[in-house]
């Protein structure tokens, strides 16, 4: 059995994270600086001291390093890096802002580009953060820095991660993955982790 740390898990459970880390050969350790989300972890992705050094398998972060200073990502990535065994891998996904960007320069900064689960988001909600949450007082929603493909892979590089594939999904997606190794991993298990953890 894999255990696989779920930062910034906010309400989601192992069922909503990617096809490869739903299956049971996964456990999943949910961490949230949120206590009412109730994570199996309370904290906060700039010291995750309460995980041990190389402790589990997989680190799998949904929309959560964009809501970090520019300055704090690294921080946060070589956390991520020092939790992991010396085998592990990071799943990493966040908004794109190459694509977002285009919609903002065709003049569409609030207009809908997709309806989510939660309702319609525009891409000024993808750049700085969810309006309808922060407007209620839930402020952990706000966005202080944003990636491209090429610079997302970048810092996990600065970072110590050696073995990277990435994607980026323009409409109606709007969003970057990431699958990053502590070691060199071949392209084909390379190839094997992105369609295990990518979405189609």
């Amino acid at each position: 059995m894999k255990t696989f740390l779920h930062v910034g898990c906010g309400h989601k459970r192992k069922d909503q994270t990617t096809d490869g880390f739903n299956t049971v050969q996964w456990t999943e350790l949910r961490f949230d600086i949120d206590k009412q989300v109730q994570p199996d972890i309370v904290g906060t992705m700039l010291d995750m001291s309460v995980v041990a050094d190389a402790s589990v398998d997989a680190v799998f972060s949904s929309h959560n390093i964009e809501h970090f200073y520019p300055h704090e990502v690294p921080l946060v990535l070589t956390e991520f890096k020092r939790v992991l065994k010396p085998d592990g891998i990071a799943v990493i996904t966040c908004p794109d802002l190459r694509s977002i960007c285009a919609l903002i320069a065709a003049d569409k900064l609030t207009e809908p580009a997709y309806t989510s689960p939660a309702g319609a988001i525009a891409p000024i909600d993808i750049l700085y953060g969810y309006r309808p949450a922060m407007a209620k007082g839930n402020l952990f929603m706000a966005h202080r820095c944003g990636f491209t493909e090429k610079t997302l892979i970048g810092v996990l590089q600065a970072a110590g991660f050696v073995a990277i594939a990435s994607k980026s999904r323009a409409h109606p997606y709007y969003d970057l993955w990431c699958v990053a190794g502590v070691r060199h991993l071949d392209e084909t298990t390379m190839r094997v982790l992105a369609s295990s953890h990518f979405p189609a």
